[in-house]
């Protein structure tokens, strides 16, 4: 049986979709600096909520509703509507993490 999942290992997965959905709205010209802006604030976030619940197991449900979350941004093609998920995503990821936005 394979080790729990931890915080520290569904983070690094959302981070890296992430920055992927960034890359995709920097496509964006007239948004490049919200884009990174944006980008930056709320990566910092996340970042502070792994490193408040360091080594943390999760539970299947949430690794899965992060999972689902990922695909959902993977499934993105238009920047646009990257750019609109840049900050629903992280909000996304901290609900199911039990974080406050």
């Amino acid at each position: 049986m394979p080790d729990p999942a931890t915080l520290e290992t569904v983070l690094a997965r959302a981070l890296a979709a992430y920055d992927d959905l960034l890359g995709l709205g920097e496509e964006v010209e007239d948004e490049w600096t919200y884009v990174n802006d944006l980008g930056a604030a709320w990566r910092e976030r996340l970042e502070a909520a792994g490193e408040l619940r360091a080594g943390a197991p999760i539970s299947p449900p949430v690794e899965a509703a992060v999972d689902r979350a990922i695909a959902e941004i993977g499934a993105i093609e238009d920047p646009h509507r990257a750019i609109d998920w840049l900050s629903t995503f992280p909000q996304v990821v901290l609900v199911a993490i039990g974080e406050q936005p």
